[in-house]
């Protein structure tokens, strides 16, 4: 897709564009020529507001006033709602997401390239998205739309080509296909099934999130009301809802990057954390996945040697003030090889890895730091269905040996299928927990909407 986009230049071949032969130069020349693309990995300035980073690719003379208008217009109108004046860095990822593709479709391009637009969307947000790219070509716009999960590309698409190792494995109808058949095809064995298992059931109480406000640092973010939560050793609580409805901001509270004025709000088995730290945390023994891989999980420039370093207690690679770099390669390569990352090398930078490639090295780099309590968001995000699986069971693993696990996904049938109780977060606020075979999709969605009541403290485990 980046050689159709002119941000790669191929070494052999030719694209015909419209039946005539081009060299797509450059990405200015590809939205030239009517090829609009939204990229995994977003490219938006993060201090700029959502009006300043649209108008950057906006004919000369453009009008603020009438743009933001046209903004808000097409958002509605699509149902992909973007506040014009939001700053981009105090958004969730499924709202930055939200502004590329609504940049791209100003650009009105004949041909719309869509690397896994719904990696971060909810069930009911994917459906509109459907109708409007139904809508698209219907009126003639070609659609490239990249994807791991199967069942979207049954649903949506005419005609799927499948890769496999950067080779080109079959070309089919996909309305005549199953799930189990395009994966297949897609990693050349069948896929391995979950084995969820049981749960330890130890019972200790290992994350505690009590009583647990916060107010928003700014005015596009959320406040958090009373958040109570438990999750016990042995088990995987889940927590779903649309973005943007403070996941961020309590996986903040979770982590560390934000300290409670209280220390009891989060406790980390046993001990009062919530004015603690990243590194003290860490050295609890809670592990944590963000959702944002460039920049928050990994440092793009830095080779995955260092970047496999970044959160390892140092006293595991540090001797005498000095890092023993044939330890943290020897780690770095265990992710690679356990994690199978492509290509299999330590030496290349993160940001030369695709989207999943780098998800499955800061995965693997998290869960090999054998940790007490792992707080997971979007874990398998743009992943295959054979590595998003691997992970799944990985996962499930560390549960049964008695590890707390909290995972934050807005991808329902993940959570259903992994975990043993969900809560769901709408307007800062948190449902209670029900096991999962106490609930379904239609409940979770109404949760979603916020008709629910905060959770008391003393219901936090029930």
């Amino acid at each position: 897709m980046k050689v159709i986009y002119g941000v790669a230049r191929p070494d052999a071949g030719t694209i015909l564009w419209e039946g005539k032969p081009e060299v797509v130069g450059s990405p200015a020349y590809a939205r030239r020529l009517g090829i609009g693309m939204v990229f995994q990995h977003f490219s938006v300035f993060p201090a700029l507001t959502v009006l300043e980073n649209i108008l950057l690719l906006s004919p000369k003379g453009t009008r603020r006033q009438e743009l933001a208008a046209r903004i808000s217009e097409l958002s509605q109108e699509y149902g992909l709602p973007v506040n014009p004046d939001a700053t981009v860095g105090m958004l969730s990822v499924g709202e930055r997401q939200r502004v590329e593709i609504v940049r791209c479709l100003l650009q009105e391009p004949k041909l719309l390239i869509l690397d896994e637009p719904t990696s971060v969307l909810t069930p009911q947000a994917i459906q509109e998205l459907f109708v409007m790219l139904t809508r698209l070509a219907d009126a003639g716009h070609s659609i490239l739309y990249i994807s791991h999960k199967l069942h979207e590309i049954r649903q949506l698409c005419d005609t799927a080509t499948i890769l496999r190792h950067g080779k080109v494995v079959a070309t089919v109808d996909p309305r005549q296909e199953t799930d189990a058949s395009l994966a297949h095809h897609m990693l050349g064995t069948l896929v391995p099934s979950l084995s969820k298992g049981t749960s330890a059931e130890s019972g200790a109480q290992r994350l505690i999130v009590e009583s647990l406000s916060r107010r928003a640092e700014t005015v596009h973010g959320v406040d958090l009301e009373n958040i109570n939560l438990t999750v016990f050793g042995g088990e995987i609580l889940g927590i779903a809802g649309i973005t943007g409805n403070g996941q961020a901001e309590l996986l903040e509270a979770v982590s560390g990057e934000w300290q409670s004025p209280s220390a009891r709000n989060v406790c980390i088995d046993g001990t009062a954390a919530a004015r603690l730290g990243v590194t003290r945390r860490r050295r609890l023994g809670l592990v944590y996945i963000p959702e944002e891989r460039l920049g928050q999980g990994s440092v793009p420039g830095m080779s995955l040697v260092k970047n496999g370093l970044l959160t390892v207690q140092v006293g595991k690679f540090v001797r005498w003030g000095v890092i023993r770099m044939d330890a943290v390669r020897q780690f770095a390569s265990k992710c690679i090889e356990e994690f199978d990352v492509r290509p299999a090398t330590y030496a290349i930078s993160a940001e030369a890895l695709s989207g999943g490639n780098l998800q499955k090295f800061i995965v693997g780099r998290e869960l090999l730091q054998a940790p007490g309590v792992v707080v997971a968001a979007q874990p398998t995000w743009g992943l295959d269905v054979g590595a998003a699986q691997s992970i799944r069971q990985i996962l499930l693993k560390l549960r049964a040996s008695g590890v707390a696990i909290l995972v934050i996904s807005e991808d329902l049938d993940e959570l259903l299928e992994l975990c043993d109780r969900i809560a769901v977060m709408a307007n800062g606020r948190i449902s209670e927990a029900r096991a999962v075979g106490e609930t379904s999709i239609a409940e979770i969605g109404r949760l979603m909407s916020g008709e629910h009541e905060p959770v008391p403290a003393n219901a936090a485990g029930a």
